[in-house]
């Protein structure tokens, strides 16, 4: 069954925003990494746009990205990382949300992902007041 690329978009948006948290860079710092504008850019993390090919070649080539993650959700991040924690970390996420009744958008969503996945690959234990935490800084 075939998406619309609006779908599409809107569901790697987030993985972007993942991405270049997990990495540690701004928009703006990673669109110049992909040759990209910055208006670009964030409209790709925001889901309306579609991300060039040469962008995601980029990105292979400087951060190591697992592309098929990135445009399906397939694998992970990066080829090295713990799929099924960052697979949990999300669904933990979106459980909450739904349950409080909290909408956020996606590349805020993605940001506290990569926050709370990076304290998993650190060791670092998350409680949910940290999470909770993290929700209120980037409510609208």
């Amino acid at each position: 069954m075939s998406r619309e690329p609006s779908e599409l978009f809107a569901e790697m948006g987030p993985r972007l925003a993942i991405t270049r948290n997990d990495i540690g860079l701004s928009q703006a710092a990673m669109a110049e990494a992909l040759g990209v504008s910055p208006r670009a850019y964030h409209s790709y993390e925001k889901g309306k746009r579609g991300i060039p090919v040469e962008a995601l070649v980029a990105m292979i080539e400087r951060f190591d990205i697992d592309v098929r993650w990135l445009l399906i959700g397939a694998k992970s991040v990066r080829a090295n990382h713990d799929f099924e924690a960052l697979k949990n970390i999300e669904n933990s996420l979106d459980q909450h949300l739904i349950a409080e009744g909290i909408k956020i958008k996606g590349e805020k969503r993605g940001a506290i992902i990569a926050r709370w996945y990076q304290s998993h690959i650190e060791g670092r234990e998350v409680a949910d007041d940290d999470v909770h935490t993290w929700i209120e800084l980037v409510r609208d």
